[in-house]
């Protein structure tokens, strides 16, 4: 039996595939690039009015906050690709969708911040974290003995 390059099935699969891992890879960009003072000055403002972060500018520095950010966003990538058990798979998901609406928030909390571009692609990167999150909790209660399905 011949597969069809362009069924319905295989476009959904390639689909699922690209959202999955671009999802992944932008937060293990996201994440590396935390470790730069360019990026620790760029996010100082929308951090330092949020209160979910900004108790963190007493313990740490500017530099620290964001490398402690960049450490977080690093570990649930990695979780989110882990190709071990589901439920790691599904924190590592839900985890990104945390911080993206942590992200989101700073709508509310930052003064002058407007929807640009920043903000509107973390809305599609969390529809896409949510997606991946319910994938790997399925597979979970379809396979629970399996950890091999993507997401």
């Amino acid at each position: 039996m011949q597969r069809e390059l362009f069924s319905p099935t295989a476009l959904q699969k390639a689909g699922q595939a690209i959202v999955f891992y671009t999802v992944a890879l932008i937060f293990l960009g996201y994440g590396a690039y935390k470790f730069t003072a360019v990026e620790a000055e760029a996010i100082y403002p929308l951090t330092s009015n949020s209160p979910l972060f900004s108790w963190l500018y007493s313990v740490l520095s500017k530099q620290g906050v964001s490398n402690l950010i960049g450490v977080a966003e690093i570990a649930l990538a990695l979780a989110m690709l882990w190709r071990g058990h589901w439920r790691v798979r599904l924190a590592g998901s839900l985890g990104i969708a945390g911080a993206l609406l942590s992200t989101l928030s700073f709508l509310i909390t930052t003064p002058g911040i407007g929807l640009d571009g920043f903000i509107i692609k973390d809305a599609v990167l969390l529809g896409g974290a949510l997606w991946a999150a319910g994938v790997a909790w399925q597979s979970g209660l379809v396979h629970p003995r399996q950890s091999g399905a993507l997401a």
